[in-house]
């Protein structure tokens, strides 16, 4: 377990899954209600199809000799989206438990000699696009508890926070983990121009997450926008861009609003997305060690970012 220091906190590159819920409605042609993963776990063949799909990314690591993040299928499975899947707060537990077993499971038969660290994943109680359900940090931090609590007796060696598009509700999932003795990563998503749906930026975003909890939190990313949305909103080696070490993009240069009303998957172009990538590390975000993709991508993407970022730490 690496909860006492995250090897990915080092020099080194670190791969993680691409779009989970997309690869597995698109590409799988699986139904996944209220867009929970986590639902699968309740059969054989659910828990088959995602052992399947994690193993494509242990696979990945092995081919390139590079650490993997793998995050579990959880970024659903807190309160209000288990109560609109009939799950109960025990049947909640239980499907965060078995969704760390999981890949716990498929660590433990990896012959991968780089690090494999299982983060449990946290979504927003929302709408992860719109700002909706909004809580003060005391609220989120509450809401959160549970689940986070959870992942602390299993063998998660962090919680990641993910497509957080607010700032109070990253504090208090921050706090909860803290409370927890896990450590904790806030991954934020922003629109077109780059900043948080709020209006924030995302250096006013981080300053304000980690002056309300002393640092706490171990790094900050990106995820669930492309990075044409964002490069142009980062000054080059700016100082809180170092906090920025994990970057998820989307295949798709369309908004979220676009997105949401898509009926056929834009999965963009893999290589061009590894090439922008490169030029993110090279260029601006310097920090960066931890990448893979978000909706829209798969093994194929993550597979060009590997590529196109690996001779930059060689």
């Amino acid at each position: 377990m690496y909860r006492n220091s995250l090897p990915q906190l080092g020099g080194d590159l670190f791969i993680t899954d691409g779009g989970l819920e997309t690869t597995l409605i698109f590409a799988d042609g699986l139904e996944l209600p209220q867009f929970a993963a986590f639902d699968l776990l309740k059969s054989d063949n659910g828990r088959s199809v995602l052992r399947k799909y994690f193993e494509t990314y242990t696979e990945l690591a092995s081919k390139f000799d590079l650490g993997l993040v793998l995050e579990t299928a959880t970024w659903r499975s807190n309160p209000d989206w288990g109560t609109k899947l009939g799950y109960d707060a025990n049947a909640l537990s239980e499907a965060n438990i078995a969704a760390v077993q999981l890949v716990a499971d498929i660590r433990d038969q990896s012959t991968s000699q780089k690090p494999i660290v299982i983060s449990g994943c946290v979504g927003p109680r929302g709408d992860g696009y719109v700002p909706d359900a909004i809580m003060t940090d005391l609220q989120a931090e509450e809401y959160h508890h549970d689940q986070i609590e959870t992942f602390s007796k299993t063998e998660a060696d962090l919680v990641t926070a993910v497509t957080m598009n607010y700032c109070d509700e990253a504090i208090g999932i921050t706090r909860a983990a803290k409370s927890a003795n896990m450590p904790v990563v806030v991954s934020f998503t922003v629109e077109t121009d780059g900043q948080l749906i709020t209006g924030r930026t995302l250096e006013d975003a981080i300053k304000c997450v980690d002056d309300a909890t002393d640092g706490y939190v171990s790094y900050f990313m990106i995820n669930c926008a492309h990075p044409t949305h964002f490069d142009h909103a980062i000054t080059n080696n700016a100082p809180w861009t170092s906090r920025i070490r994990g970057l998820r993009a989307n295949a798709s240069r369309l908004s979220h609003s676009e997105l949401d009303e898509a009926t056929e998957l834009d999965a963009g172009n893999p290589e061009q997305l590894g090439n922008e990538y490169a030029q993110l590390i090279t260029n601006q975000l310097t920090d960066l060690r931890i990448v893979g993709g978000c909706c829209g991508t798969d093994h194929r993407h993550v597979e060009q970012i590997a590529k196109s970022c690996l001779p930059i730490f060689q």
